[in-house]
């Protein structure tokens, strides 16, 4: 648990130090998402439905008129009124509310999986973005050393160090350059308008990014801190939720209890006249409700001992795949530690190259076709080297979302 919380706060101080505006992009996601809502209202009325869980059977009244009134001794009866209220067994009631709050908890959890798998798909749409948008700025600049690298061969055109090959071949290469910019450039559209999606919000809207993202040093990860992942307590209240379903189903098998009193209102007999002459009846009554034929609480609960251990089954499973993605996460992590590494080297040692080459024209002995090689060889390691950050701030990502209890 606790090396959880730490990969949760390494996360966050990077977050923090070098994109303080994806906090904000997904505080602003859960308060506007529709999907979120949705789970909200519908956890609220699963709450709602556990205040109703504890109500009582309607009270049941009746009234009616005798058409051909009964003569007794005391006179004509005249009406009948009647009122009872049946009451469940003993503890009923609070099975029943038990139940509906373990329905209500499953419902909350599946809120917070919603809400983590809605932070997963920004911060991941977010680093998607910002390698975008760092690989644009890597075009750029080699489109204008490009440029300068043309006119270096002009200039060796015109003394003869140089053909006219040579520099349409650097034409070209700016060329292709320009349509990989231009095509990111239309991709990074794409890809902010999904973000605004996500976000609920104009498609249209600007995002600001980070200026940088490094690499930072990793927190070992444990496979415990699994046990407080939201879809695996899912699970366990779900069990709960069947565990107090068979609670009620006991209940429900004990009698019903009910309470009532009939009133019988009596005429006056006018043929005589005595004490109880025209006395109304009053009858407390007492029924119970006896389920008999109590076949369907038996199969209730054989289901529900079924139902528990399909739960059981689904969680070992889930908790297997799980545990899974995580192993893949951190293993991606660390290779796209080693990559961002490699090409970090590999970068140093082409520009060293490039000065090389630099130092050479100065003699008058540049071979442009070498120049070629090294700057693609350079834009290659650099875009290896941001998807390499990407890649390891998408795999914290999941890590964060599988660990963060």
């Amino acid at each position: 648990m606790k090396q959880g919380i730490c990969t949760f706060i390494g996360f966050f101080l990077a977050v923090i130090s070098y994109g303080q505006t994806l906090q904000s992009y997904l505080e602003e996601a859960e308060i506007n998402n529709p999907e979120i809502q949705a789970f909200e209202i519908k956890y609220n009325i699963s709450r709602e439905k556990s205040k109703q869980a504890d109500a009582l059977p309607n009270m049941e009244l009746s009234a009616g008129v005798f058409v051909s009134e009964p003569e007794t001794r005391t006179g004509p009866q005249k009406a009948r009124f009647s009122v009872r209220q049946m009451l469940p067994w003993f503890g009923t009631l609070t099975a029943r509310e038990g139940y509906a709050n373990a329905l209500a908890e499953v419902d909350y959890l599946d809120m917070v999986i919603v809400k983590r798998k809605l932070r997963l798909s920004i911060a991941q749409s977010y680093y998607s973005l910002y390698a975008n948008q760092e690989i644009q700025e890597v075009l750029e600049r080699n489109i204008q050393l490009l440029r300068t690298y043309e006119k270096l061969a002009l200039t060796a055109v015109e003394v003869g160090n140089a053909s006219a090959v040579d520099v349409l071949k650097l034409q070209i290469r700016q060329n292709e350059l320009q349509a990989q910019s231009d095509i990111l450039k239309q991709e990074f559209q794409s890809q902010t308008s999904h973000f605004n999606t996500l976000l609920n919000r104009d498609t249209g809207l600007g995002i600001t990014l980070a200026d940088t993202l490094e690499i930072g040093m990793d927190v070992e990860i444990e496979g415990g801190t699994l046990d407080v992942h939201p879809e695996l307590e899912k699970y366990d209240k779900l069990y709960e939720s069947v565990v107090q379903s068979e609670v009620l189903n006991q209940k429900e098998t004990q009698p019903g209890i009910g309470f009532g009193l009939d009133y019988i209102p009596v005429a006056e007999r006018t043929d005589m006249d005595f004490d109880d002459n025209g006395k109304d009846v009053v009858m407390p009554m007492v029924s119970f409700s006896i389920p008999v034929f109590n076949s369907k609480y038996k199969s209730r609960s054989v289901e529900n001992e079924l139902r528990q251990e399909e739960l059981n089954a689904q969680k070992i499973n889930r908790r297997n795949v799980l545990e899974s993605a995580l192993n893949t996460a951190v293993h991606s992590r660390e290779a796209a530690r080693i990559r961002f590494e490699t090409q970090q080297q590999n970068l140093g040692q082409a520009r060293d190259a490039e000065e090389i080459l630099i130092k050479n024209y100065e003699t008058g002995t540049i071979n442009f076709n070498d120049v070629l090689d090294i700057q693609e060889m350079q834009l290659k390691f650099e875009i290896q080297r941001i998807s390499a950050v990407e890649n390891y701030y998408a795999q914290m990502a999941i890590i964060n979302y599988l660990t963060n209890g």
